[in-house]
C-alpha cells in the first residue's frame, strides 16, 4: 500500500464564491507533501480557462492515520479564502451553506 502524505483539491466557485465545488485533480494522491506542491500551480492554471475563480490546495494527511477513514472537508470565505483538512475518525458538522462541502477518499 502506498503511504499517503497530501491530497490535492482544487475547487472552482462563481463570481462572489456563493456556488463552489470541487474540480477533478490531474493527480489526487501525493507520497509525499512537496510533491503535491509541484503540481498544484499548473493544476490551477489547467482549471482557469473554465472561466471560474479557482483556488486549490495541498491538504496534510497524517500519516499515522492511514488505516482510518478519513473525509477530506472545505469550505471558501465570502472572500475566496480556501480552508480544507482532513478528517479521520471522527464526526464532521456542517451548517449546509454552499460552502461547506466534503469529500471521502
Amino acid at each position: 500500500m502506498e503511504h499517503i502524505a497530501a491530497v490535492l483539491l482544487i475547487v472552482g466557485c462563481s463570481s462572489g464564491f456563493s456556488d463552489c465545488r470541487e474540480l477533478p485533480a490531474p493527480t489526487a494522491l501525493f507520497e509525499t507533501f512537496e510533491e503535491c506542491e509541484d503540481v498544484l500551480p499548473a493544476s490551477l492554471t489547467e482549471h482557469h480557462q473554465q472561466g471560474l475563480h479557482v483556488t486549490g490546495a495541498c491538504v496534510y494527511v497524517d500519516p499515522a492515520a492511514e488505516e482510518e477513514d478519513a473525509e477530506l472537508v472545505w469550505s471558501v470565505s465570502p472572500d475566496g479564502a480556501l480552508e480544507a483538512e482532513v478528517v479521520t475518525g471522527a464526526m464532521v458538522a456542517r451548517d449546509g451553506t454552499a460552502e461547506d462541502e466534503a469529500s471521502a477518499f
